[in-house]
């Protein structure tokens, strides 16, 4: 009983210095952050700030991290879009039409998901050049939902395949035509595997840099990760707190979203992971 206790102690212990070491980055960029233009980061006390709140409407205003965001908001929201669209209906396509053709359709997005999308950036923007997209916001969208399509009819197809038969044919009896028994019986159950594509990809479209520093180039299409780039180009090092202060109204988005999604997340996973 007695070592069980102790056990049980060292887990808690063990959980409070992972998140304390997970913290200690977070807590100094807010310290950075909030310092005076003036302070030497080394003097007087490191841990508590002199809570400079002007450095945060300063670095809003000469970073533009504003319109970055509202950029990044569109092309997250776009491609997830599209994305859950398109992805759940060839998902159930190829779950519950078990053709040879829905067969190499899978195998070869598969296929796609092993190959990085930064190999096809140079063929892509000949493509993307042809057909007026670059420097536009919607063509970033195309790209970012290209990638994370095979994602999204991996994680679809197997989470329909988990699905009982007898729904799609409830819905059959009801009068359903196969079109509408999806969308209002099957992509209804389906929310944790939303929830799972949402968190798994969502994140890397909102910080995408690898393409968007090739498709966007203007500062007005800039996403948060290029917006960042550019003014840490441009200070150099030299202002720590407006630097500071950027990168954390830049995370207070992600941060959110994790926060409201989180509970879906952890029951997509755990689901995702008894299905499969």
């Amino acid at each position: 009983m007695k070592e069980n206790r102790l056990l049980r102690m060292l887990r808690i212990l063990l959980v409070a210095l992972l998140c304390v070491m997970c913290l200690i980055p977070f807590y100094v960029l807010l310290v950075l952050s909030l310092n005076a233009p003036s302070r030497v980061f080394y003097e007087g006390n490191i841990f508590v700030p002199t809570f400079a709140w002007a450095n945060y409407a300063e670095a809003w205003s000469k970073s533009r991290v504003g319109t970055a965001m509202l950029n990044s908001a569109v092309i997250t929201f776009g491609t997830l879009g599209m994305t859950i669209l398109l992805g759940g209906m060839a998902g159930y396509a190829i779950a519950r039409r078990n053709t040879t053709f829905n067969k190499a359709v899978f195998s070869l997005l598969i296929g796609c998901m092993m190959i990085p999308g930064i190999i096809n950036t140079v063929p892509l923007y000949t493509l993307m050049r042809q057909i007026g997209a670059v420097n536009t916001l919607w063509g970033m969208v195309m790209v970012c939902a290209t990638l994370a399509m095979p994602s999204a009819v991996f994680i679809y197809t197997t989470f329909v395949r988990a699905l009982p038969r007898e729904l799609d044919e409830a819905a059959e009896v009801d009068g359903c035509t196969g079109f509408k028994a999806f969308w209002q019986v099957i992509f209804p159950v389906l929310k944790p595997a939303t929830a799972s594509f949402v968190i798994l990809n969502g994140f890397g479209v909102w910080n995408n840099y690898a393409q968007a520093v090739f498709f966007l180039q203007s500062r007005d299409k800039q996403n948060i990760p290029q917006a960042l780039s550019v003014f840490f180009q441009q200070f150099g090092g030299a202002k720590w707190h407006l630097m500071s202060a950027t990168a954390a109204i830049a995370i207070v988005p992600v941060v959110l979203i994790f926060l409201v999604f989180q509970r879906q997340f952890i029951q997509g996973l755990t689901e995702g992971a008894v299905k499969g």
